[in-house]
């Protein structure tokens, strides 16, 4: 992997080395979230392998922790700063934020090194006028540990702070599942997501080795559990540096357990031919070759760079003979009808059922973002349904938890298709909608918030 380098105008190592390298990361990496749009979870893997696995596990303590709490931090902020976070500078708004997540959220950590260590970040980023103003606000937090900005608020803007999310996100959450259920999901999104992985076809070529694999893990500390709605798949807990190793060798494939559960509803057989539509950037095509080896599997995506990369992983994994296409599936597919025994849609989402891995999101979505991807979704699996057989079978997929780009999509599939029925899924009875989809929940199954939903091509 790559080490993460810094931009120019950030803060450098040899600008000052007082700073630790877990906190001079995290500032990095925050920065380039916040001004580039780039994403946490992308930047943090890019961490290099020198760093000692302490910093890197408080590198993403930092990262994701400030991420997650951005919303009730920045009302802390204000409050002792007298001014609102929004005209700081980004060097000063950021070593607040770390600051004070620190005070507030890492008891281990002591509270002269988080005020310390973010006077100096400002410093080092060129804008040491700020030094004595984060000063003051971190020393000010420090005084009033109890200071909440949510318990002088209530209702939505109550829960929007509580749980640091923009308040027509609950809003619109409370209005489709119930406030309760709106509340729970949004306080699970700030909690870590477990670990989950599958075996590769590399590691299952060999009859001894998952067996091998498990034992290496637990030798190096990991606690195992099998998962309660996949079969075949792991969570995992500890021994970081071992996971990462085996994930590297191509013998594990880290993927959350809803995300999984996807390949296995569409059911593939090897004698078939499946198309995956929106495939990159792999997880599930790969997937889907490890269930069904023999299958005739076609990968399309609008980026033939996604799909380089995307060969790369099948490589690693040992998954051999996939096709790869390069298409817009907004537009006609360039396959004959009626030519695939099964086809999945993973559609393009706002990705709101990760949150928890990618707290930007809340940050970025708005609510025509959410209306404008329902629309592209809908091309899509109106796009996708010309090439499945009769008698085939069609799976639509999000990662997301919004009813337009979910509910909304198939049911309006559904009522201008009538040649589609549902199809029934092999779940639990909880995982299953009044109309036959599976949602699954964070705070309900421990996964990611997934969708998914499969039909029937009549005969």
């Amino acid at each position: 992997m790559h080490s993460f380098k810094p931009k120019k105008g950030s803060v450098h190592q040899d600008q000052t080395s007082a700073i630790s390298p877990a906190r001079r990361s995290a500032f990095e990496i925050l920065r380039s979230v916040e001004q580039d749009s780039a994403y946490s979870s992308v930047l943090l893997a890019g961490l290099g392998e020198e760093m000692r696995t302490e910093d890197r596990a408080l590198c993403h303590e930092l990262v994701l922790g400030v991420l997650r709490r951005q919303l009730w931090l920045d009302c802390v902020i204000e409050h002792f700063a007298n001014r609102k976070p929004e005209g700081f500078d980004l060097a000063v708004k950021l070593a607040l934020r770390l600051g004070l997540y620190q005070l507030r959220f890492l008891s281990r950590i002591p509270q002269s090194a988080a005020v310390n260590e973010s006077v100096r970040l400002v410093r080092a980023a060129g804008i040491s006028s700020a030094a004595g103003l984060v000063n003051a606000v971190l020393r000010g937090a420090t005084r009033e540990p109890e200071y909440d900005p949510a318990a002088v608020v209530d209702g939505d803007e109550k829960t929007a702070i509580e749980t640091s999310h923009p308040q027509w996100l609950i809003q619109r959450w409370a209005n489709a599942f119930g406030f309760e259920h709106a509340v729970a999901f949004a306080h699970a999104n700030n909690e870590p997501a477990p670990v989950a992985f599958r075996y590769t076809p590399k590691a299952l070529a060999v009859e001894e080795q998952p067996e091998r694999i498990i034992k290496e893990l637990e030798a190096s500390g990991a606690l195992l559990t099998s998962s309660q709605i996949v079969p075949n798949a792991w969570r995992v807990t500890g021994a970081a540096g071992t996971v990462r190793q085996l994930a590297r060798d191509g013998l594990i494939y880290l993927q959350d357990e809803a995300s999984q559960l996807v390949a296995h509803l569409l059911g593939a057989q090897s004698n078939e031919r499946i198309l995956d539509v929106c495939a990159a950037p792999g997880s599930k095509t790969t997937h889907i070759a490890m269930l069904a080896p023999q299958a005739t599997i076609v990968a399309g995506d609008l980026h033939e760079h996604r799909l380089r990369t995307l060969k790369e992983l099948a490589m690693r994994q040992g998954v051999a003979d996939i096709q790869f296409v390069v298409y817009d599936a907004t537009q006609p597919l360039p396959f004959a009808e009626e030519s695939f025994d099964r086809v999945l849609v993973d559609a393009p989402c706002s990705g709101t059922g990760t949150l928890r891995r990618n707290p930007e999101i809340r940050w970025r979505l708005s609510p025509a973002d959410i209306e404008e991807l329902s629309r592209k979704q809908t091309r899509i699996l109106e796009n996708a349904a010309t090439v499945v057989k009769p008698g085939g079978h069609l799976v639509y997929s999000t990662c997301s938890v919004e009813l337009e780009e979910n509910e909304v999509v198939v049911e309006k599939f559904l009522t201008e298709h009538l040649d589609f029925d549902t199809a029934i899924l092999d779940v639990p009875p909880e995982m299953l909608t009044e109309t036959g989809a599976v949602r699954t929940w964070p705070h309900r199954e421990g996964t990611d918030g997934f969708f998914i939903k499969a039909f029937e091509r009549e005969q």
